[in-house]
Protein backbone atom coordinates (compact mmCIF):
# COMPACT_ATOMS: atom_id res chain seq x y z
CA UNK A 1 0.00 0.00 0.00
CA UNK A 2 1.62 3.30 -0.80
CA UNK A 3 0.17 6.54 1.18
CA UNK A 4 0.67 8.49 -1.82
CA UNK A 5 -2.68 9.46 -2.05
CA UNK A 6 -3.75 9.46 1.21
CA UNK A 7 -5.33 12.33 3.15
CA UNK A 8 -4.43 12.74 6.81
CA UNK A 9 -7.74 12.96 9.40
CA UNK A 10 -5.93 15.02 11.46
CA UNK A 11 -4.00 17.50 9.16
CA UNK A 12 -6.05 17.16 6.10
CA UNK A 13 -2.92 17.12 3.73
CA UNK A 14 -1.23 14.29 1.75
CA UNK A 15 0.40 11.68 4.02
CA UNK A 16 3.34 11.84 1.62
CA UNK A 17 4.16 15.21 3.13
CA UNK A 18 4.53 14.08 6.73
CA UNK A 19 3.45 17.87 8.23
CA UNK A 20 2.03 16.38 11.22
CA UNK A 21 3.39 13.71 13.80
CA UNK A 22 0.41 11.13 12.38
CA UNK A 23 1.63 12.25 8.83
CA UNK A 24 4.98 10.81 9.85
CA UNK A 25 3.96 7.93 11.97
CA UNK A 26 1.78 6.59 9.24
CA UNK A 27 4.28 7.45 6.28
CA UNK A 28 6.78 5.19 8.31
CA UNK A 29 4.57 2.55 9.12
CA UNK A 30 3.45 2.03 5.55
CA UNK A 31 6.91 2.48 4.37
CA UNK A 32 8.90 0.90 6.76
CA UNK A 33 11.76 -1.27 5.89
CA UNK A 34 11.61 -5.47 6.61
CA UNK A 35 12.20 -7.76 9.47
CA UNK A 36 13.82 -5.90 12.31
CA UNK A 37 14.15 -2.59 10.76
CA UNK A 38 16.89 -4.16 7.98
CA UNK A 39 16.28 -3.56 4.42
CA UNK A 40 14.77 -6.41 2.00
CA UNK A 41 18.47 -6.11 0.23
CA UNK A 42 20.16 -6.99 3.18
CA UNK A 43 18.13 -9.65 3.86
CA UNK A 44 18.66 -11.38 1.36
CA UNK A 45 22.64 -10.81 1.15
CA UNK A 46 22.00 -12.39 4.73
CA UNK A 47 20.13 -15.15 3.94
CA UNK A 48 23.24 -15.74 0.77
CA UNK A 49 25.69 -15.86 3.06
CA UNK A 50 24.07 -18.49 5.08
CA UNK A 51 23.24 -20.37 2.00
CA UNK A 52 26.86 -20.28 1.02
CA UNK A 53 28.26 -21.24 4.98
CA UNK A 54 25.81 -24.04 5.02
CA UNK A 55 27.36 -25.47 1.04
CA UNK A 56 30.73 -24.83 2.47
CA UNK A 57 30.44 -26.45 5.68
CA UNK A 58 28.62 -29.78 3.79
CA UNK A 59 31.42 -29.77 1.28
CA UNK A 60 34.28 -29.88 4.14
CA UNK A 61 32.33 -32.34 6.58
CA UNK A 62 31.33 -34.63 3.70
CA UNK A 63 27.85 -34.90 4.59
Amino acid sequence: MSCQHLVCAQCAHPVIEGRCAVCRANRERLHGHGLAGLSPALIAIVLLVALFATLVLEHLLGV
